[in-house]
């Protein structure tokens, strides 16, 4: 999605006629259905009238392309301003520029991270030069038109207000500074500019770039799964971006410099996609492998663990493998401070107690916290999904406390999954009732959700989409028992009035369902896909989550007699009824929005409750 597209000489007169930013804005509204935010329009009319005395030049020509507020493909980010035309030899160039409205900034020790005064104070970000080459990397990464077409980007950032210092242009820098070089206030720093862009752009776009950009093909995207034994290897495979690249630099300073008697915790919050699992299993490979320090990763669904040792067997010896991937049970009879670093994925998903019977330990947050010099805690309490389910940022907070640890904050809000809408979390947030907001439609947002009014309809779309690579999964609500654990032949997912039948994959080999050749014909649950993504994710929603007069409620009555996930609710119900049906209704729901979330480029839906499914249609198809 691009929000302004022209040329420069249509540029330039909408911005002496004072009405860029009014067409950017109506253009914003229009493409995405919501309004500009005050700071930003200002933003915008104050860096286009800079970058308007940077293009009034000669020799940039004419028919130059002009493009403003480019979304990058399957992420939230978007690209300030591009230019596009060709060079001297007549090859394609594209020039990306990242606009700040910085004044000041000061040094930090952490790789390419500085720190600025924004709205609310001082706070550490990404270096203008790394975030320009961060973007153009990510481009060349996602889009495979700017590859096979031999389309060169240039990056570079423009800090219009910033007086030069001993700052930005700091040679601490200077790796990002070669790669995106970063201009500044004044006449000189504009005259660089323009020869920056002029060394690129000689003549005009004479092969609309920005078009083929746009509608060129997308790569597959990469899984964490598929890369993870380049990255073992010291491959950099997947490239951080803002608030990524400042959670790895922090966590490897606390690596750093944490000992028995300096501790620290570290939370990170981050809902689906946001990139937590890529940059924990980074982290853990730079901490054992720059560091040299004694690291494990730990997840407490099996799941990824048993994904990420099939893609790694035959790289690695086994035990080499259970020595960087573990489970979250085994650390309550380890001396304190035996590992140096503890990275937790998943961190909503720690138990109290650890074992099949769960009567080993005694608290799963305490004992990794007392096990090492620094606990990371990437964590997201909306994908808490069972009544076992512990991990909060208060319970993280009330053990590190306990054991005299720093306990540090930080967030990770930059999209990767649902092609980088941070629209269709909202949105499905306001559908399923868990919270209101103001993503009531779905206008706008480039992410492939259908409502089918079949589940055979669904099962169908699902299996052409796997055609493509395997990476298309049909998962559902735990509201059939397994009953073809007794009955190989019998159907665990019957709906008869659509003559619909499909078994669940519980079997042997459960936790590899999700890359297994022919396990698309099995349906999966929460408990096999949780941390773990596919390119298209099929939903079938049971009675466990209804719609009566437009409310969404729950029913963990209609949840199957095999499913622990609610284990200790009727018990509870009994002793404290509403608590019992309020951490009830919280698992169903987030149960779903767990599923709904594992697709990167679509989700299908089919609801077994007339009403619901017409709620979910109806909510679909609202305009704004």
């Amino acid at each position: 999605m691009i929000i302004y597209q022209s040329n420069k000489e249509r540029f330039i007169k909408d911005l002496i006629s004072n009405e860029i930013h009014e067409i950017i804005e109506a253009t914003y509204k229009l493409k995405t259905g919501h309004r500009v935010a005050k700071n930003e329009l200002r933003s915008w009319q104050e860096s286009m009238r800079f970058m308007g005395a940077v293009m009034d030049d000669e020799e940039i020509p004419n028919d130059a392309g002009v493009s403003i507020e480019y979304s990058i493909p399957q992420t939230s980010k978007r690209i300030d301003f591009i230019l596009t035309g060709q060079d001297q030899a007549n090859n394609d160039q594209v020039v990306i520029i990242e606009l700040k409205q910085w004044e000041s900034a000061e040094l930090t020790d952490k790789d390419a991270i500085v720190k600025t005064r924004f709205q609310h104070g001082l706070t550490e970000t990404s270096h203008p030069s790394y975030q320009a080459w961060s973007y153009s990397e990510l481009l060349n990464q996602l889009n495979e038109t700017v590859y096979t077409d031999n389309i060169h980007l240039a990056p570079c950032a423009y800090l219009h207000n910033y007086i030069e210092d001993d700052v930005i242009k700091n040679n601490f820098y200077q790796s990002y500074i070669e790669r995106a070089p970063v201009f500044l206030k004044g006449k000189d720093e504009k005259e660089k500019l323009k020869t920056f862009i002029k060394s690129f752009v000689k003549y005009g776009d004479k092969s609309n770039l920005m078009f083929r950009i746009e509608n060129g093909k997308i790569k597959p995207s990469k899984s964490l799964a598929d890369s993870l034994a380049k990255m073992i290897a010291g491959n950099p495979e997947f490239i951080m971006l803002d608030e990524q690249k400042l959670v790895y630099e922090t966590a490897i300073k606390l690596a750093k410099e944490s000992s028995p008697t300096n501790k620290n915790v570290l939370i990170v919050q981050g809902g689906p996609g946001t990139g937590k699992s890529v940059v924990a299993v980074n982290l853990l490979v730079n901490i054992i492998q720059q560091l040299r320090l004694v690291a494990q990763y730990i997840t407490k669904n099996a799941a990824p663990r048993a994904v990420y040792e099939a893609k790694l067997t035959g790289s690695m010896r086994k035990s080499a493998i259970s020595n960087l991937f573990t489970g979250s049970g085994s650390f309550h009879s380890l001396e304190p401070n035996a590992f140096d670093v503890l990275v937790v994925d998943e961190a909503h998903r720690l138990n109290e107690k650890s074992g099949m019977f769960k009567n080993i330990g005694e608290n799963q947050v305490k004992e990794i916290i007392k096990s090492s010099k620094l606990a990371i805690f990437f964590i997201d309490e909306d994908q808490q999904v069972t009544f076992s389910d512990i991990g909060s940022k208060e319970e993280i907070e009330k053990w590190a406390n306990l054991e005299n640890a720093t306990v540090h904050h930080m967030a990770l809000e930059s999209q990767f999954r649902c092609n980088g809408s941070d629209g269709y979390l909202a949105w499905l947030d306001d559908v399923l009732g868990i919270r209101e907001t103001a993503n009531k439609t779905l206008d706008g947002l480039e992410y492939d959700f259908q409502v089918l009014s079949n589940p055979n309809d669904l099962k169908e779309l699902i299996f052409n989409k796997n055609k493509i690579n395997n990476k298309a999964r049909i998962v559902a609500g735990y509201c059939w028992n397994w009953i073809s654990r007794a009955d190989k032949s019998a159907f665990d997912i019957s709906i008869p009035n659509y003559d619909f039948g499909m078994q669940w994959n519980l079997d042997a080999d459960g936790s590899l369902w999700i890359q297994a050749p022919d396990s698309v014909s099995e349906v999966g649950c929460i408990h096999t896909c949780q941390g773990l993504e596919v390119d298209y994710v099929g939903v079938i929603i049971g009675d466990d989550l209804i719609v009566r007069n437009g409310e969404v409620i729950t029913n963990p009555n209609a949840r199957a007699k095999t499913d622990k996930s609610i284990s200790g609710f009727k018990k509870l119900l009994k002793t404290n009824p509403d608590l019992a049906n309020k951490k009830a209704d919280g698992i169903i729901r987030n149960t779903y929005r767990t599923l709904m979330t594992r697709g990167m480029k679509g989700c299908y839906v089919f609801c077994t409750d007339p009403e619901t499914q017409a709620y979910f249609q109806a909510r679909l198809r609202a305009k704004n």
